[in-house]
């Protein structure tokens, strides 16, 4: 005993020394003996951690690898004993105050700054160990809650050097923090993860519709404010197919919400059961046949499943079934014989379905019971919508080259006598034109270079030689892009051509002098036929039918009548919207070599070429047909294509004028007006002769326009004034051109008032222009021949150019000259 007591004396001896030597360094450290086996106390001030860490080191065992960046000074003041255990969590406690955390590794401990120690092997959360500020790392798994929720809730109480996720697959958290406050976070996250105990209802509707109903609800739920999840918060859906609403939430929230329902859940005041319905988009017609066999079909399914129920039990469901008011219906009296339905139906006196068509205003006239006339409706509404429409543009190009080569001779002798027969060759079809070269002079041949030579007349034996040489090529580019536009699974048709005649047949009459001939008529030229439908993801199915003929130029061997190419393709394709698809192609290419020649005579060499004509043809053709639809799924996507296909036509036109501009002898072309004045509602007119209005494009004004008619000009006996007044209130123009010079009036010049004085008339003040009283000759203009003519008014300038001025007061008379520039319309005067 006395031995033992002397080892702990000495030990607290050399513990006391220990630390008076620290505090020699600057530590403060105070010490008491052990009060007990195992147990000190410990009190530091202002001292350095790192003998702190020698001194846990050496009391609990552990070893330490100490981060460099690891230094602070450290305070701690303990009044109690501590035994190792608690010297430790103290330790912990101290380096999480100073940002550091001791991190297990093996055998050893890390202890390095808060931030990297989460990325260090942390050890697992353990739940049957003490609370501490050991750095630990636990997955969390949620049950009731999906923890992607939880996040934002948790994350205001795990500190910035901790860690925090969702891994949405299994439905857990991972966190990675002080063991102390992962204790804390998995009692909040328990405290959440409740499962939803809320019981569903099933309310069943008599009169009103479920979707009817829970749109009102909705409304109702929204202006009060209420969240899903909240206490008496109700959640509802409805069952349009057994015209019932479904209710979950706490006991009070459902009893307040079938009140509610069983208020609105009732029959509606009406005189009737008709309804007009006014059709947007569908056709009223052809909605009838599908509305009249929906209802025959709901009608037999609804017979059908009445007889193959028997006298079964109707409207057993699991759930709890409540009427209207709430009140709980029990399965015995829910349960309904099929027999007494059915009795009970055929007692009943309501009216049958009727649905009329009205086409005069596009309507559908609908008789029905509320029940039925609900389900008539909607289907009316899931039909009468607004139908895509598909901008089908094809183009068709065809190239094709003749090259051909005739080569060769042939010669005729013919004898008057009857005893001296004829001869000829007939090489290349050449020989009638020979024949009659020698029976008559100055007969036709055919083209190219033909040489003849021969002796005709001057006795008994005429003989001819005809050597022909022809070469002929021939280009053909054709391209034809026809388009159209069709509504969705609707079938168009486009043809551009002539309707040429055949003949069928021909016949005589019973004396043979009165013949005639049957003809039928059929269409020659370019043919698109079309039926898009638009499918899921903008594919569009096409069934095609495209069609190119023409009237063939040569002639075919045998045929009585006119002969035309065909080239045709019926095909069904599927293509994306935009897409440019190939539909069908050909590449022919064709070479014929014919040699005619005499037998024999022609194998001979060199002089075998006069017994021989040889015709070579090469042709080669390519023809492909393309297509491109595009989806017009709204008027803004139609207007701009139809923009476009617009002003190319438009700009088309005015080229041709341009070319026409100076050529006087070409008559006026008409001109497309400028279409935004058509799609803006705008009509722009122009002053004309007896109130004549004329309705040009904006564009147009600006520019030069087409003469308009001048009128005749009054006798000088009924004349009072020498020009006619123009009205205070002429008809608006839209964005006049400005007058830039001003010319004479190119009407038929007359003298004005010879036998009458003139009238004084109120002037205006107009710039640049002067009246003088004394009659003055008028000036000859340059641009427009015309005699001189003394006018007793206004002398004009030709070189001076007068702004547009306002129109006079009302009751005023004004003289004003008329101007035109060069090409412009004569603005005759209005009444």
């Amino acid at each position: 005993m006395t031995k033992r007591l002397f080892s702990k004396a000495l030990a607290a001896f050399a513990v006391s020394l220990g630390l008076c030597l620290c505090l020699s360094g600057g530590i403060n450290v105070v010490s008491t003996a052990y009060a007990q086996e195992g147990t000190f106390q410990l009190n530091l001030k202002n001292a350095d951690i790192h003998s702190l860490i020698q001194t846990v080191s050496r009391q609990s065992g552990r070893n330490f690898v100490v981060d460099p960046r690891v230094k602070a000074r450290v305070t701690v003041i303990s009044s109690t004993s501590l035994n190792a255990d608690e010297l430790y969590e103290t330790f912990l406690s101290v380096l999480q105050v100073h940002g550091y955390a001791a991190v297990p590794s093996g055998d050893l401990t890390k202890i390095v700054p808060e931030v990297n120690a989460k990325q260090g092997p942390v050890p697992a959360y353990d739940e049957n160990a003490s609370a501490s500020d050991q750095l630990v790392t636990q997955v969390i798994k949620v049950q009731n809650v999906p923890a992607a929720q939880l996040v934002p809730i948790l994350r205001p109480l795990v500190p910035q050097q901790g860690h925090l996720a969702a891994y949405a697959a299994t439905n857990t958290l991972i966190v990675t923090d002080r063991s102390s406050n992962i204790g804390r976070l998995i009692a909040i996250i328990q405290g959440i993860d409740r499962p939803d105990n809320d019981e569903v209802e099933v309310v069943r509707l008599s009169h009103a519709s479920a979707s009817e109903i829970i749109r009102i609800l909705q409304s109702v739920q929204s202006r009060a404010g209420q969240i899903d999840g909240t206490p008496g918060s109700v959640r509802f859906a409805a069952d349009e197919r057994t015209n019932s609403i479904l209710l979950s939430g706490d006991q009070a929230g459902r009893t307040r919400m079938r009140g509610l329902i069983g208020n609105l859940d009732t029959p509606v005041e009406s005189g009737g059961n008709t309804r007009v319905v006014y059709l947007r988009y569908a056709n009223a017609t052809d909605l009838l046949a599908i509305l009249t066999g929906v209802s025959e079909g709901q009608a037999k399914v609804g017979t059908s499943s009445d007889e193959e129920g028997g006298s079964g039990a109707v409207g057993a469901t699991a759930a709890p079934t409540v009427d209207a008011n709430g009140v709980a219906v029990p399965q015995a009296a829910a349960q309904v014989p099929t027999a007494s339905l059915i009795r009970r139906a055929q007692e009943d006196d309501r009216p049958n379905i009727d649905i009329q068509a009205d086409e005069d205003t596009n309507a559908l006239i609908i008789t029905a019971p509320p029940d039925e006339m609900r389900s008539i409706l909607a289907v009316v509404e899931q039909l009468d919508i607004r139908r895509a429409q598909v901008l089908v543009e094809a183009i068709i190009a065809e190239l094709s080259t003749t090259n051909s080569a005739q080569l060769g001779v042939n010669f005729a002798v013919d004898g008057t006598d009857a005893n001296r027969p004829a001869a000829y060759t007939n090489l290349g079809g050449a020989t009638q034109a020979l024949a009659g070269t020698i029976a008559s002079e100055g007969a036709a041949l055919s083209n190219g270079l033909s040489l003849a030579l021969g002796r005709f007349g001057n006795g008994s034996i005429d003989f001819g030689f005809l050597l022909s040489a022809i070469a002929s090529d021939s280009d053909n580019n054709i391209l034809s892009t026809p388009t159209l536009v069709t509504m969705d699974n609707q079938e168009a048709e486009i043809v551009v051509g002539q309707n040429v005649p055949f003949v069928t047949g021909q016949q005589l009459s019973s004396s043979n002098d009165n013949p005639f001939q049957t003809i039928e008529r059929q269409d020659i030229g370019i043919s698109l036929k079309v039926k898009p439908q638009i499918n899921e993801g903008d594919n569009i199915k096409m069934e095609i039918e495209q069609e190119v003929s023409d009237v063939s130029n040569t002639a075919v061997t045998g045929a009585s009548d006119i002969t035309t190419n065909k080239r045709s393709i019926k095909t069904t394709v599927l293509v994306e919207d935009g897409q440019t698809l190939v539909l069908g192609g050909l590449i022919d290419d064709q070479i014929n070599d014919t040699r005619d020649k005499v037998p024999f005579l022609g194998d001979i060499p060199v002089l075998g070429s006069l017994f021989r004509y040889r015709t070579t043809s090469k042709s080669k053709r390519n023809l492909m047909v393309f297509l491109h639809p595009t989806i017009l799924r709204d008027p803004e996507t139609a207007d701009y294509f139809s923009r476009s296909k617009y002003e190319d036509l438009r700009a088309a036109q005015f080229s041709m004028l341009d070319r026409d501009r100076n050529d006087h002898d070409v008559p006026a072309r008409p001109k497309l007006p400028d279409l935004q004045l058509y799609l803006n509602g705008k009509r722009v007119y122009e002053r004309g002769s007896d109130s004549v209005n004329t309705l040009v494009p904006t564009s147009e004004l600006m520019g030069e326009r087409e003469p308009l008619p001048t009128p005749d000009l009054p006798d000088q006996a009924s004349v009072e004034a020498p020009i006619e007044p123009i009205v205070t209130n002429p008809v608006p123009v839209v964005e006049p051109a400005p007058v830039e010079e001003p010319l004479l009036d190119p009407r038929p010049a007359e003298p004005l008032l010879d036998e009458q004085p003139p009238v004084e008339q109120p002037t205006v003040e107009q710039p640049q222009i002067e009246e003088p009283s004394v009659e003055q000759p008028l000036i000859e203009q340059p641009l427009i021949e015309q005699p001189a003519i003394e006018q007793p008014t206004v002398e004009q300038q030709p070189t001076i150019e007068e702004p547009v001025q306002p129109a006079p007061a009302p009751g005023t008379l004004e003289p004003e000259p008329v101007v035109q520039k060069p090409g412009a319309n004569t603005l005759p005067w209005s009444q």
